[in-house]
């Protein structure tokens, strides 16, 4: 590496740096806010509160990377450019393509950041963040069931227990179940227990019958148990999880879907195999976004008024590039066979920052001045 690269790469990887700590803490600040009020309001307690947070920095990190990689590829080459820095390099026969070495070098070690967070943390930090909310919204089903009152966890349903031990038992225990148009079921038990199963906690009843009155023809139908479970989990929105999302699973696992992780995730192999390719073009993407930044600035020359005007077409270059990302996830998701539309967007990036780079390469014609007609009959 010369010493030309490596102060243009120290001076982008410092403004890397700085634009990255600024936009996760923006981006981490307006999560954390909304994350707050509704843990506060459950009773959750600060520790829950930093560790959901800090479950959910990996993603926020995945997302800001290639926004902070353009910023600080504009910046330094808008910089260079006023500091008549970039006007010496060229004098000294550097071509835009040999200008862009060291933009290219930040965009594949941004790149290869992103490849562990979408392939390692992010994963690993979904599931975790995931069982940890299911977790809390198990606590907050158990905190429902209070002793000596009436409770309505859910339109339809009425809850009375007339003690709970220190042990957790529930005894003498009423609960009504009129969600039903057809039927109400009235449960009453000596004792219960909440026991956490595979799908979310369950009341379990001992010693009780149910009574179920049928409002098409009035009857009611008797029956006694010795043990009955109710899924009262879901009533109080703290059930637990069924299985695992695509996001959560490993790239590997993406690649070489299997009927039970299909099933698991109730989901389709174009689901699978898009998710998997995404994750391998996305990180791409920061290289992409830092190289057409750095060729845009190269286009303009000199202008009094500054560059406002390439900065804001890098920026709808970008928009252009996300909206065929967008574009092209319906019909990759849709149909196993067009995989290979998750990395339309980088070939679009490519094509526009190569493009760019080869007109600023291009030497610029400078026109002629005309001259001023002499007078008559004297040579002009």
């Amino acid at each position: 590496m010369s010493r030309l690269d490596r102060y243009m790469l120290g001076q982008l990887m410092m403004l890397f740096g700085f634009f990255s700590l600024v936009l996760v803490g923006v981006y981490w600040v307006n999560r954390a806010v909304t994350l707050f009020d509704r843990l506060v309001s459950d009773g959750q307690t600060a520790g829950v509160f930093f560790e959901l947070t800090l479950l959910a920095l990996p993603n926020v990190i995945r997302l800001v990377l290639p926004v902070s990689a353009f910023a600080a590829a504009v910046y330094v080459i808008h910089r260079a450019s006023t500091d008549s820095e970039l006007v010496v390099m060229q004098a000294t026969g550097l071509s835009p393509w040999r200008l862009a070495r060291p933009v290219l070098l930040l965009g594949l070690i941004v790149a290869a950041m992103l490849v562990v967070l979408n392939h390692y943390l992010v994963p690993a930090s979904r599931t975790e963040l995931l069982d940890r909310r299911a977790q809390i919204a198990e606590n907050i089903a158990a905190r429902f069931l209070t002793a000596g009152a009436f409770l309505h966890p859910a339109p339809g349903i009425t809850l009375y227990i007339r003690q709970i031990t220190p042990e957790g038992e529930m005894r003498d225990l009423y609960l009504a179940d009129a969600r039903s148009e057809s039927e109400s079921v009235t449960y009453t038990a000596q004792s219960a227990l909440l026991v956490r199963g595979e799908a979310g906690q369950k009341l379990v009843m001992f010693d009780g019958m149910s009574q179920t009155l049928r409002r098409a023809d009035g009857r009611l139908v008797t029956t006694r148990f010795a043990d009955f479970a109710f899924d009262i989990a879901a009533l109080i929105d703290g059930g637990g999880r069924s299985g695992r999302t695509v996001s959560e699973l490993s790239t590997f696992e993406l690649l070489h879907p299997t009927e039970a992780l299909l099933a698991e995730t109730r989901s389709t192999p174009a689901i699978f195999l898009h998710e998997a390719h995404a994750r391998i073009a996305h990180p791409f993407l920061a290289t992409v976004a830092a190289l057409i930044g750095m060729a845009t600035l190269m286009l303009g020359a000199f202008s009094r008024m500054g560059v406002w005007r390439q900065v804001l077409g890098a920026v709808v270059l970008l928009v252009l590039v996300q909206m065929a990302a967008n574009a092209a996830e319906g019909p990759a998701r849709g149909d196993v066979r067009l995989w290979p539309l998750a990395y339309a967007p980088v070939a679009l990036g490519a094509a526009m920052a190569a493009g760019m780079l080869w007109l600023a390469a291009r030497p610029r014609r400078v026109a002629r001045p005309v001259a001023a007609p002499g007078p008559a009959g004297a040579p002009a």
